[in-house]
């Protein structure tokens, strides 16, 4: 396939979601479907789908011993041992994986490989991709806590806290969210580097296009419905009420926009599970993450290993001990 076929087919799957939602809301008048059924059947599929996942990783036997090594393992003990690059204990691996989950620490140690003049190739740092990659999993984190508001009464602090320090500056009315412009930021330049570089072009596929221009159409909606159409975030509030109790009411106020910004979201919750994006469970179920390098010390018993019946030396003997003194092979029994 043509690499630039996957960035069209995605970029229309998005647009054909986008009217989607405008035709049936502002022209057939569906508002019950797409602010009620459809967000409570994408929350559905999506926990379903999330723990339907993560119980198939984890019934998936692992034969081997594969932790990934970045350095010296455990050995002699006048040789240096990298306890995060190649842990011996539990407890090293938990640290191991709390930098990767929070830090990203093994895209931060990440370098790229280049071929210049002779030709001869070359090593780099790449902390540009490690930076966006950390800017785009925060502000979305951020952005997440921030919608709790419209989901509980009274607002936790916390909440209201996160909300206060996101708006700092107040630029705008209403306040503009720092985390908003770095999340699009960080979104679209991580959707340019799989465009621009052809390398990673090549190997991109319309699963890796779809859920970045997906997120993208979510937080432009999100935007514009804040700062452009200023929708009524107490009716809002209202709905987001009702779908958590259960009791979900429509109000007539909500404009399409929002419609939009609501389906968009819906998709991507029920998309979760059959994507990339899994990698937010999967590095926890990841053999080449949650193991320790213990080789020498600890035997790895392979899970698919099953009672086999054997013949030992011993039964061997005893079936063919005459044959074996005719010919003069030596017996342990006599």
């Amino acid at each position: 396939m043509n690499p630039w076929y996957s960035v069209l087919i995605s970029l229309f799957i998005v647009i054909g979601l986008v009217l989607i939602a405008l035709i049936g809301v502002g022209s057939i008048g569906l508002n019950s479907l797409f602010g009620v059924y459809i967000p409570y059947v994408a929350f559905a599929v999506f926990i379903i789908g999330f723990i339907w996942r993560v119980v198939e990783w984890a019934r998936a036997p692992v034969p081997f011993k594969i932790p990934t090594t970045g350095g010296q393992g455990k050995s002699l003990p006048w040789m240096k041992h990298e306890k995060l690059d190649s842990p011996f204990t539990t407890g090293q691996v938990i640290v191991r994986m709390l930098l990767e989950v929070f830090l990203f620490r093994s895209l931060f140690r990440n370098v790229k490989g280049e071929l210049r003049g002779g030709p001869r190739l070359t090593f780099a740092s790449s902390k540009w991709l490690w930076l966006f990659g950390i800017l785009f999993h925060y502000s979305f984190l951020t952005i997440v806590l921030r919608h709790l508001r419209f989901f509980t009464e009274p607002v936790p602090q916390w909440v209201q806290l996160i909300s206060s320090l996101d708006g700092f500056f107040e630029i705008l009315v209403p306040t503009f969210f720092l985390t908003d412009a770095a999340f699009l930021l960080a979104a679209t330049l991580l959707f340019l580097r799989r465009v621009v570089i052809p390398q990673v072009r090549y190997i991109s596929l319309p699963n890796d296009y779809f859920p970045l221009l997906l997120i993208l159409g979510i937080g432009i909606s999100g935007i514009l419905m804040r700062q452009v159409f200023h929708v009524d975030l107490e009716k809002v509030k209202e709905l987001a009420i009702g779908l958590a109790a259960f009791s979900p009411t429509v109000p007539k106020e909500l404009g399409s926009v929002f419609y939009v910004h609501l389906f968009l979201v819906s998709v991507l919750a029920a998309y979760i599970p059959w994507s990339k994006i899994m990698h937010a469970a999967g590095v926890f179920m990841s053999p080449t993450r949650n193991m320790a390098n213990n080789n020498r010390a600890v035997r790895h018993i392979n899970p698919w290993n099953y009672p086999v019946k054997v013949h030992t030396y011993e039964e061997y003997e005893d079936d063919f001990r005459a044959k074996m003194k005719e010919v003069g092979l030596p017996v342990d029994k006599e």
